[in-house]
């Protein structure tokens, strides 16, 4: 993927289709119907590079939708990304201690996965994981983690092939994470599929066709989602010493997910600009006042909340029916019994 990118434009013509690179943009998608009732579902077309796959068909690039539903991605993108920013501010202020992996410039596909899979469903996640803790009925005062080791992934990719199980490996490609190299052998059988992870509808879309895939028995996917990120690797990381402050005002001023929805439901008639500016219906004016409102209470909240108990770190690790007999900490004398 590096590489492509770096190819001289004058070598564009001979590369063949399946070389080129993932669509990134977050506003290519284009509207097919002609919208004449707000409460039917539309067709929309996404980008041809929207996706790219291994061993398995593309997701047709046709997609229904809704205004209700994109009013809400939207709603929940700006959460996402307040509660984000809050939490970045918290760290900052050291009401927030550890480590922190903001996911700012990621909404779309946190957001996105939580609409393409149903609640019965269930999500491991790794670091980075606070939005899809809350998309998934977590708050935004207690964000619980699951941890899903990535020295293992191969060994979990070369398992799930051999049982054929009905799971997906999501990749976040936010273009600067470090590479890890692969030794798998059954895992190289598993398909896979690429995604533009700064358009929401391309995402839950992806989603919803990894989720119909595996379920059908097709064994596991695996899906990468091509995003980006504006903060550093975490806080503790500028993310100026590898690229310039130039390449992410850019990509917030052109590629930035929760923008490219905005446009799309302005310029397909689901809200006006005279209705943002007007602040009269509720339109997404209104639905950026109520998460702001929504994660200012919560803050709030969370400031004014206990100091969490030493018993405390044993709990919301499993998912729940699934805990272990018992737990072990960090010395071989200290075990938790659930």
């Amino acid at each position: 993927m590096a590489s492509l990118a770096r190819i001289r434009p004058c070598l564009t013509r001979r590369i063949p289709m399946l070389m080129r690179g993932i669509q990134t943009s977050a506003d290519t998608t284009q509207l097919q119907d002609t919208i004449t009732d707000h409460s039917q579902p539309f067709t929309v077309k996404l980008h041809e590079d929207s996706f790219r796959t291994y061993k398995i068909d593309p997701p047709s690039l046709e997609v229904q939708v809704q205004k209700d539903e994109l009013l809400k991605m939207y709603k929940d993108m700006q959460c996402m990304r307040r509660m984000e920013m809050a939490a970045d501010a918290l760290y900052k202020a050291k009401l927030i201690r550890g480590f922190c992996h903001l996911a700012i410039g990621q909404e779309a596909v946190s957001v996105g996965l939580e609409y393409g899979i149903t609640p019965e469903d269930r999500v491991i996640t790794a670091y980075r994981c606070h939005p899809f803790a809350v998309m998934r009925g977590g708050t935004s005062q207690r964000r619980t983690q699951a941890t899903f080791a990535l020295v293992q992934v191969f060994e979990a990719f070369n398992m799930a092939k051999l049982w054929d199980l009905p799971c997906v490996f999501v990749c976040e490609n936010n273009k600067y994470a470090p590479p890890i190299p692969s030794t798998s052998r059954e895992g190289d059988k598993i398909p896979g599929i690429q995604v533009n992870g700064m358009d929401i509808i391309a995402s839950r879309h992806a989603v919803q066709f990894a989720r119909n895939w595996v379920i059908e028995g097709n064994g596991p996917l695996l899906m990468e989602f091509v995003t980006y990120r504006y903060g550093g690797h975490s806080m503790s990381d500028p993310g100026t010493t590898y690229r310039t402050r130039e390449e992410v005002q850019r990509m917030r001023s052109t590629q930035d997910p929760i923008r490219g929805l905005q446009r799309y439901i302005e310029e397909w008639g689901l809200a006006t600009e005279q209705e943002l500016k007007a602040r009269t219906s509720p339109c997404l004016t209104t639905r950026t006042k109520k998460a702001k409102a929504e994660i200012d209470q919560a803050v709030e909240e969370a400031k004014k909340s206990p100091t969490p108990r030493s018993e405390d770190l044993w709990t919301d690790i499993y998912y729940k029916g699934t805990e272990p007999p018992f737990m072990r900490g960090r010395e071989r004398e200290e075990v938790h019994y659930y």
